[in-house]
């Protein structure tokens, strides 16, 4: 499992980071799915090996424009693209009649079927290769964050069992094994029943604009990594009275650090942050304060950053 950062900033883009934009990648190489839209990601995609006909879903995590503003031209390109399969796109309830109406509007025709799934209902998502649950955050319009766990970490299929249930030897077993449900004498037999899975799943957690980590304690449990939100350090969250519903970097360190989260990634910083020291408030001051929380594997995300997820759970960083 891979992510790679398309958009690093809060609120607008800066020269050096867009807005919020983070690509999860399969182990396959294949299939990848976007977390936040924000403005000119599609633009950030052209500088990376990611296709539009490869996204397997779309996670909104809130309704702000630096999150979600760029969707309908991500779409309309995916169109564009001739994509066919239809997109799964889990988001709060009002971004549907707004993509919707947007497309009517500019007469963007989609080829391919867009699946809304409204996160104030939202029960779960799955497909072969990972399951998605959200948590309800904290901030100035309803948030979430997402949880990706690993759907079949090296299986293997539970050949007792097959035998036991009287399932066939053939396609069904194969199909079993990529991951699929099927169905065999009028009865569902779901993937996840048949297989035996050599090593826990990786768990990765993405939290969506919040002033209260802990209400991820219960996500990032038996999480090998959390991405969150560390807009600006805790003296000018303090300042300006957190009036706008983000965390500081010291809070998400002392948060990661009591649950136990072994590799911690803060990402979606003020533009008043800059890389170069000594210039005012700079990138080394989000990263000593965090340091002084926590003591795990510490990233400060930048756009294009590349982040590899071992089969242990370690994170490597591949394009440093």
């Amino acid at each position: 499992m891979d992510l790679l950062f398309l958009g690093t900033s809060s609120g607008t883009p800066t020269r050096g980071r867009n807005v919020s934009a983070l690509a999860l990648l399969e182990d396959s190489g294949k299939g990848w799915y976007l977390i936040d839209c924000g403005e000119a990601t599609q633009h950030q995609l052209l500088h990376t090996p990611l296709t539009l006909h490869g996204l397997r879903a779309v996670f909104i995590t809130h309704v702000h424009g630096d999150h979600c503003y760029g969707l309908p031209g991500l779409l309309a390109s995916a169109g564009m693209a001739r994509r066919q399969a239809p997109l799964d796109i889990v988001a709060p309830a009002a971004i549907e009649p707004w993509v919707r109406a947007t497309l009517d509007m500019s007469q963007s025709g989609l080829p391919y079927e867009l699946r809304f799934h409204a996160t104030e209902t939202f029960t779960g998502w799955r497909n072969p290769y990972v399951r998605v649950a959200a948590t309800a955050l904290s901030h100035r319009v309803p948030s979430w964050g997402y949880t990706f766990t690993e759907a079949r970490p090296d299986p293997r299929l539970d050949i007792d069992r097959l035998d036991q249930d009287g399932i066939p030897r053939g396609p069904l077993w194969g199909q079993l094994m990529r991951g699929h449900d099927v169905v065999h004498e009028g009865r569902t037999l779901r993937s996840e029943d048949y297989l035996l899975l050599a090593r826990p799943p990786r768990r990765i957690v993405i939290g969506g604009d919040n002033d209260r980590p802990e209400l991820l304690r219960e996500a990032c449990r038996d999480a090998h990594l959390l991405v969150h939100e560390a807009t600006y350090t805790q003296a000018v969250a303090d300042a300006g009275k957190n009036e706008f519903g983000h965390s500081s970097a010291a809070q998400v360190a002392r948060f990661a650090q009591q649950a136990g989260v072994p590799s911690l990634v803060l990402t979606h910083f003020s533009a008043r942050y800059q890389n170069t020291p000594g210039r005012g408030l700079s990138m080394d001051d989000l990263r000593r304060e965090a340091a002084a929380g926590y003591k795990g594997n510490l990233f400060l995300a930048r756009d294009f950053l590349k982040i590899h997820l071992s089969k242990d759970g370690i994170p490597m960083v591949e394009n440093p």
